[in-house]
């Protein structure tokens, strides 16, 4: 399951709990995590992981290994292949400390998750991976009767027409889904940075295609405005295809040296079902 690492404590200014020094056959260990049960589901909410169980079964590596740093409120670099469940190993988490929160009191109206991608089509993505998962939760909620707390999801890019950009800005969603210019054009507005001003999570998907060009050179200073406007900087969670040295895609997350993230790479190779038709 892992083996807490040296360095995992972070700087002072990410404010991380401390973590035990750890070595594993002569080498620093992989991944900075702590299990607290060999089930991680029982660290969710009932609700949240009742829900995962019905619909997918079991945890994926990424998902195994990603989630108690997550908890920790460690910067954490997932590194895995496509299909592998690693949007999701950073969504769940988020949502289940949304769902705890709201069931406590309402939440307010403001932006708690903040999810950055290179890419501008992101509707069917936040479907698959927030709405269908919102959805069918709240269902279950009201099926034990419980009262799920509102949580709003919006979606702005540079395709986003004014009236709803209006909208948000006057009333935040909970989670907004955007891409690395729109931040910045955030950023510059007074009603932009009210609205993040007290962002917990920041998403980076697709962390590899922006690290080596000009857009991610735009977003690492994005990240550091977002942290300066916050009274706790956000916690970084990266989504990354595998990359060599996986390493310098944990300090470009960060924007320090990589001791201080999380990595959790699971390889490059998916399983493969392979089979021979001959008719």
């Amino acid at each position: 399951q892992g083996t807490p690492s040296a360095g995992c404590n972070g700087s002072d200014r990410r404010r991380r709990p401390p973590a035990d020094d750890g070595v594993v056959d002569g080498q620093r260990a992989r991944y900075c995590i702590s299990v607290q049960s060999p089930d991680v589901l029982a660290n969710f909410h009932p609700l949240v992981a009742g829900w995962f169980r019905e619909r997918l079964g079991e945890p994926t590596a990424p998902q195994r290994s990603g989630w108690p740093a997550i908890a920790a409120g460690q910067d954490t670099l997932i590194a895995a292949p496509t299909g592998s469940g690693k949007t999701l190993a950073a969504f769940l988490a988020c949502l289940d400390a949304l769902v705890r929160d709201g069931l406590r009191a309402p939440l307010p109206d403001r932006v708690h998750i903040l999810y950055v991608s290179p890419l501008k089509a992101l509707s069917n993505d936040v479907h698959r991976n927030l709405g269908v998962p919102l959805a069918e939760i709240a269902a279950r909620a009201a099926a034990a009767g419980v009262a799920l707390p509102r949580i709003e999801v919006g979606v702005r890019t540079g395709d986003t027409p004014m009236a709803e950009r209006e909208r948000m800005a006057k009333r935040p969603p909970h989670i907004l889904v955007t891409t690395p210019e729109s931040v910045y054009i955030m950023l510059t507005t007074e009603r932009g940075r009210a609205a993040l001003a007290h962002v917990r999570t920041v998403i980076v998907d697709e962390i590899h295609a922006l690290a080596g060009n000009k857009r991610g050179a735009h977003l690492a200073l994005s990240l550091e405005r977002l942290a300066a406007l916050c009274g706790r900087p956000p916690v970084r969670i990266g989504l990354s295809a595998t990359q060599k040295p996986i390493e310098r895609m944990a300090e470009f997350l960060t924007g320090e040296a990589a001791d201080g993230c999380a990595i959790v790479d699971t390889g490059h190779v998916r399983r493969r079902d392979l089979a021979l038709e001959i008719p």
